[in-house]
């Protein structure tokens, strides 16, 4: 790890952080194939059927409920690491990077757009990964473009407005989320 001579901080060489395949779980044979499956079957837009949608991924290893609505568009990084309950809706573009479980209660929705990440890197030391699982309660709706970070708890009946980051837990039946809008003043003076 070398300084520069105008900085007395050091760069951590990304060739050398540790753990890129660390969250696989799966022969790297499993990793490719589900990679072609999750395009035709999850991500696909024109793909408009949830029950087939639920069908691959439980093929692969998630554990889907019954009666979950599952939206075109949406990514699904290692299926084996993602558990909803009965009767949830998952949006479109939902993307779950979840190289860590993440657990969806029954009754739960998550909104359009709205990312999971279950992974993040050692950034003071070495880069490598750190994941963290989430768990969306049962009854809790994420609304649509939110991050949820690993980590997060969101608790039963909670719900998290858009475009809030949620990194920790949240309390049962609360509403969570960036302040509301304001008025900055005029457009024409």
């Amino acid at each position: 790890m070398e300084k520069s001579k105008t900085s007395p901080h050091r760069v951590i060489p990304l060739a050398e952080a540790p753990g890129e395949h660390a969250a696989w779980d799966r022969p790297k044979s499993t990793i490719y194939l589900w990679a072609v499956v999750e395009l035709i079957f999850v991500t696909n837009p024109w793909q408009i059927s949830s029950s087939l949608r639920n069908r691959v991924l439980r093929a692969f290893g998630a554990e889907i409920g019954h009666g979950v609505v599952f939206r075109p568009r949406a990514r699904v990084k290692f299926p084996w690491k993602l558990h909803i309950g009965n009767d949830c809706w998952i949006g479109e573009g939902v993307w779950f990077h979840n190289q860590d479980h993440v657990y969806i209660g029954h009754d739960a929705v998550v909104s359009q757009e709205t990312f999971i990440t279950t992974g993040s890197h050692a950034h003071r030391r070495d880069m490598g990964l750190i994941t963290r699982p989430v768990v969306i309660g049962d009854g809790a709706w994420v609304t649509s473009r939110c991050v949820i970070l690993g980590g997060a708890d969101i608790g039963r009946n909670s719900l998290i407005t858009p475009h809030a980051v949620v990194s920790g837990p949240v309390e049962e039946n609360t509403v969570f989320g960036p302040p509301s809008s304001t008025v900055l003043g005029k457009r024409f003076k």
